[in-house]
């Protein structure tokens, strides 16, 4: 595999596809927390752009291992997705009736946070297929790039979410957690039907 302009190209755009979901999940996670330090924000983004990462690694390792049941296990990929997107999501919407009772509360606790990593991410175990060409250095440089946009745009949608969050008040948590039901409504219809 060449490292030219067209991979950094390829991976760059495999990236910024795949980070979309990851940062609307971001942005709701900055409406619920407004208060948001940088460390804090700097962790989410790093999960976030660790399974990125990961997960293009994994589905291009079950490629050049075991690629008959990754294909099967393909199918199951939305449900996934849309099972862990609206568990959170409803929490987040059943939380917000108990936000009056403390003064501040966290976008998502550390177990959460992992769980929307694997929602936003699992999709991408699916670009293993896409660079099953490349070598195992191509495949990691690829997912790097992958990883390393995805960092930066969940911090952007991290800070437009603290931004609406401040100016929502007690509704930032609903909003927060409609829009995760959303993602995972719209990760389910296109993987299911298109």
């Amino acid at each position: 595999m060449n490292w030219n302009f067209i991979f950094f190209v390829n991976s760059a755009a495999l990236g910024i596809g795949l980070a979309m979901d990851a940062f609307s999940v971001s942005l709701a996670n900055g409406m619920n927390e407004p208060d948001m330090g940088k460390g804090r924000m700097a962790m989410i983004a790093g999960v976030f752009a660790g399974f990125q990462f990961l997960m293009p690694l994994a589905g291009w390792l079950c490629v050049h291992t075991i690629a008959t049941m990754f294909s099967a296990f393909e199918k199951a990929i939305p449900w996934i997705a849309l099972i862990l997107l609206l568990y959170i999501g409803i929490g987040m919407i059943r939380e917000s009736r108990h936000e009056g009772e403390e003064e501040t509360s966290k976008a998502a606790d550390f177990s959460a946070l992992l769980v929307q990593g694997v929602a936003t991410s699992i999709d991408a175990l699916s670009v293993g297929f896409t660079i099953a060409s490349y070598d195992a250095l191509s495949a990691f440089a690829a997912s790097a790039i992958i990883g390393i946009e995805t960092f930066f745009i969940c911090l952007a949608g991290l800070m437009l979410g603290r931004v609406f969050g401040m100016k929502l008040a007690g509704k930032a948590s609903v909003f927060g957690g409609i829009i995760l039901i959303a993602i995972g409504l719209e990760i389910f219809i296109s993987g299911v039907f298109f």
